[in-house]
């Protein structure tokens, strides 16, 4: 048992004070207003819940900054990168994944990350059969770093919309619909309290409508949240007009019941028809600025999705960066650049921190089958504890302490992170940080140069 006593929270009513948070068994069981502290409680300073990271990549954050030359074609883009991490994943096996991973969720701890959703499509080890190995690489990795884990298996079945074989390249990633159905039976099995699995198809591209049909299927009588890649990348637009005679969220939205449980990632490219459809449809988006910005995706329309009251979710994806708060300064930052305007998500409310906060804690949690979702009875004791007199936050009030937060780009002034009650980073560090950094080390060696 670990009770806290927070000097300020943030409840799901807002901002109090002098706040008691009793933990038993992984769970907040009570959460007492303007308390007082007993003597076996940890005082904190600043308690806030923590976030989802609501799209990874764990085997990309190998990749960070091995992509950021100039080719000899000269013209680099999104396919260009993707070659790229072809190479990297070729040489990705269980062991080298479960080391990434387990590097990469510390990090997302010790930046006010509490749980992740891992969208999977790595499904052989290089020259291996298809098997479970990577998917139990990613839960020991989850195990080691603490983080609570949503597993979303993908299905990734053909190269294009009118090619439906995949290449050599991506044979690392395919399955048949029956192969990953019942793949995806045997994760769910090992569902319990800290872990989730969810259900996952790559990309309109990647996946048949037929088989889209048949997960999205088994996702609901599951009750299970999907998720899906769409509209990321222009020439994906192009391709499924001529395929499908439609832009791709609009297809989806005509062909399937999108709604509460789906969970679309990016949907960068989508007209103002698709936007307020999707917005009023209950599906979340999640949304990566960091590497959407890297890979050169575009912008998505933000003010009118949020105006139309659209659920979001942030995640750090291809994990060039991993900070929530990052990604969601750069998630404004964007839309100022784009609309030469301040200020451009503070739809609901006048702060934009609290504003863009609130919507990635509630979305976040939903895309992840978390519920209830923040510091309340009988939810996850999922938390970040931050320094109340770090330079950061010190002279802020309640009105502008996630503004602080979000847009002071500093170095984050987190003491400690709990999840499922057990504390995973304390004094700002991840309780078991040389271990996990060591054995990414080994990996990296192991991998060797990315062409």
């Amino acid at each position: 048992m670990t009770d806290i006593f927070a000097r300020k929270a943030l409840l799901p009513n807002g901002w109090t004070d002098n706040v008691r948070l009793e933990v038993s068994a992984g769970r907040i069981r009570r959460v007492t207003a303007r308390g007082k502290p007993e003597p076996e409680d940890f005082v904190a300073g600043i308690v806030i819940p923590g976030l989802c990271n609501t799209h990874s990549h764990a085997f990309q954050r190998a990749l960070a900054g091995r992509t950021e030359e100039r080719s000899a074609a000269g013209q680099d883009n999104f396919w260009t990168w993707r070659e790229r991490m072809y190479d990297l994943a070729s040489r990705i096996d269980a062991s080298t994944l479960g080391a990434i991973a387990a590097q990469a969720y510390s990090e997302m701890l010790a930046s006010g990350y509490t749980s992740v959703a891992e969208f999977h499509y790595l499904h052989r080890e290089p020259g291996g059969d298809t098997g479970d190995q990577m998917f139990h690489a990613l839960c020991k990795a989850a195990e080691q770093s603490g983080i609570r884990l949503t597993y979303v298996p993908v299905l990734y079945e053909r190269a294009g919309f009118d090619r439906p074989e995949p290449t050599a390249q991506q044979k690392l990633f395919a399955l048949d619909t029956a192969g990953f159905l019942d793949h995806y039976s045997r994760a769910a099995k090992r569902a319990g309290e800290r872990l989730n699995v969810g259900i996952g198809a790559h990309s309109l591209r990647a996946v048949s409508a037929e088989s889209l049909t048949e997960i999205a299927r088994t996702a609901l009588d599951a009750k299970v949240p999907l998720h899906l890649h769409i509209a990321e990348q222009q020439r994906e637009v192009d391709d499924c007009l001529s395929n499908y005679g439609r832009r791709p969220v609009r297809w989806l939205l005509e062909n399937y019941d999108v709604g509460d449980g789906w969970c679309l990632v990016h949907a960068t490219h989508m007209d103002a028809d698709e936007t307020e459809a999707l917005a009023r449809s209950g599906a979340v988006v999640c949304l990566c600025p960091s590497t959407e910005a890297n890979l050169g995706d575009g912008l998505f329309p933000l003010q009118p999705y949020l105006q139309d009251d659209g659920r979001i979710a942030i995640g750090s994806d291809s994990h060039i960066s991993i900070n929530p708060f990052e990604e969601l300064r750069w998630l404004e930052y964007g839309q100022r650049l784009w609309s030469q305007s301040r200020n451009v998500a503070a739809i609901d409310e006048p702060h934009v921190g609290h504003e863009l906060f609130s919507r990635a804690l509630a979305g976040g949690a939903h895309a992840c089958a978390q519920h209830p979702a923040g510091l309340e009875v009988g939810a996850a004791a999922d938390l970040v504890v931050l320094y109340a007199e770090d330079p950061m936050l010190v002279g802020h009030d309640e009105a502008s302490l996630l503004d602080a937060l979000v847009f002071s780009g500093y170095r984050l002034p987190i003491e400690r992170v709990m999840v499922h009650g057990d504390w995973r980073v304390v004094e700002g560090t991840h309780v078991a940080q040389d271990d996990l950094r060591a054995a990414y080390a080994s990996a990296q060696h192991r991998i060797g140069a990315v062409r």
